[in-house]
């Protein structure tokens, strides 16, 4: 590496943080959807491991969702928070 270009590596390192802010810009949050092996969706970055449904069965959490919030609002008390 000693025998590169100093304005060659300079170009190089301003490079890689342009790549490293577009892939943090990525999605929000860092999370990301994929297709599984089965045919659920997976939901990376929530956690250590993805969250995986069937279509159905995101349909139905999704229609709660207003469920969900007022639940976590009502219970906000006693729920924890990971961040």
């Amino acid at each position: 590496m000693s025998s590169q270009d100093p304005d060659n590596l300079k170009n190089e390192l301003e490079r890689l943080r342009a790549e490293n802010d577009r892939l943090k810009r990525g999605s929000a949050k860092g999370l990301t959807l994929k297709v599984s092996e089965k045919g659920g969706v997976s939901v990376y970055g929530l956690g250590r491991f993805p969250v995986t449904l069937y279509k159905e069965q995101w349909k139905k959490l999704l229609d709660m969702s207003d469920e969900i919030r007022n639940f976590i609002e009502v219970n906000d008390s006693q729920l924890k928070s990971k961040e």
